[in-house]
Protein backbone atom coordinates (compact mmCIF):
# COMPACT_ATOMS: atom_id res chain seq x y z
CA UNK A 1 0.00 0.00 0.00
CA UNK A 2 1.43 3.38 -0.97
CA UNK A 3 0.80 6.62 0.83
CA UNK A 4 0.57 10.21 -0.43
CA UNK A 5 0.07 13.30 1.71
CA UNK A 6 -2.03 16.31 0.78
CA UNK A 7 -2.05 19.69 2.46
CA UNK A 8 -5.58 21.10 2.71
CA UNK A 9 -6.27 24.25 4.75
CA UNK A 10 -2.96 23.76 6.57
CA UNK A 11 -3.96 20.21 7.53
CA UNK A 12 -2.17 17.09 6.33
CA UNK A 13 -4.48 14.44 4.88
CA UNK A 14 -3.19 11.02 3.86
CA UNK A 15 -4.29 9.23 0.70
CA UNK A 16 -3.65 5.49 0.49
CA UNK A 17 -3.42 3.56 -2.75
CA UNK A 18 -3.72 -0.19 -3.11
CA UNK A 19 -4.22 -2.07 -6.37
CA UNK A 20 -5.29 1.05 -8.30
CA UNK A 21 -7.88 1.92 -5.62
CA UNK A 22 -7.46 5.12 -3.61
CA UNK A 23 -8.60 5.67 -0.03
CA UNK A 24 -8.64 8.89 1.98
CA UNK A 25 -8.18 9.07 5.74
CA UNK A 26 -11.45 10.13 7.35
CA UNK A 27 -9.62 10.61 10.63
CA UNK A 28 -7.32 13.16 9.03
CA UNK A 29 -10.33 14.98 7.55
CA UNK A 30 -12.12 14.97 10.93
CA UNK A 31 -9.09 16.67 12.52
CA UNK A 32 -10.11 19.85 10.70
CA UNK A 33 -13.26 20.05 12.85
CA UNK A 34 -11.84 18.76 16.17
CA UNK A 35 -8.32 17.37 16.38
CA UNK A 36 -8.88 15.86 19.83
CA UNK A 37 -12.17 14.03 19.21
CA UNK A 38 -12.05 12.72 15.67
CA UNK A 39 -13.97 9.61 16.71
CA UNK A 40 -17.05 11.72 17.59
CA UNK A 41 -16.86 13.62 14.32
CA UNK A 42 -16.81 10.38 12.30
CA UNK A 43 -19.49 8.76 14.49
CA UNK A 44 -21.85 11.70 13.90
CA UNK A 45 -21.07 11.76 10.19
CA UNK A 46 -21.91 8.04 9.94
CA UNK A 47 -25.37 8.69 11.42
CA UNK A 48 -26.59 11.12 8.77
CA UNK A 49 -29.09 10.02 6.18
CA UNK A 50 -27.01 11.49 3.35
CA UNK A 51 -23.98 9.44 4.38
CA UNK A 52 -26.02 6.24 4.60
CA UNK A 53 -27.55 6.90 1.18
CA UNK A 54 -24.09 7.53 -0.28
CA UNK A 55 -22.80 4.26 1.22
CA UNK A 56 -25.81 2.41 -0.22
CA UNK A 57 -25.13 3.80 -3.67
CA UNK A 58 -21.45 2.89 -3.35
CA UNK A 59 -22.39 -0.67 -2.41
CA UNK A 60 -24.77 -0.96 -5.37
CA UNK A 61 -21.97 0.05 -7.71
CA UNK A 62 -19.14 -1.93 -6.14
CA UNK A 63 -20.70 -4.94 -4.41
CA UNK A 64 -22.43 -7.58 -6.56
CA UNK A 65 -23.71 -9.25 -3.35
CA UNK A 66 -25.31 -6.09 -1.97
CA UNK A 67 -28.55 -6.87 -0.11
CA UNK A 68 -30.85 -4.06 -1.17
CA UNK A 69 -33.87 -5.10 0.94
CA UNK A 70 -31.82 -5.26 4.15
CA UNK A 71 -30.25 -1.91 3.30
CA UNK A 72 -33.64 -0.23 2.79
CA UNK A 73 -34.66 -1.04 6.36
CA UNK A 74 -31.31 0.28 7.62
CA UNK A 75 -31.59 3.47 5.53
CA UNK A 76 -35.09 4.19 6.83
CA UNK A 77 -33.70 4.48 10.37
CA UNK A 78 -30.80 6.77 9.39
CA UNK A 79 -30.96 10.28 10.77
CA UNK A 80 -33.30 9.45 13.63
CA UNK A 81 -32.16 10.30 17.16
CA UNK A 82 -31.91 6.65 18.13
CA UNK A 83 -29.95 5.54 15.05
CA UNK A 84 -26.39 4.34 15.58
CA UNK A 85 -23.99 2.27 13.54
CA UNK A 86 -22.90 -0.56 15.82
CA UNK A 87 -19.59 -2.30 15.48
CA UNK A 88 -18.64 -5.74 16.72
Amino acid sequence: MSKTKLNVNELEIVLYKQNEEEYISLTDMAKFKDSERTNYIIQNWMRTRNTIEFLGLWEQLKNPNFKRIEFDAFRNEAGSNSFTVLRD
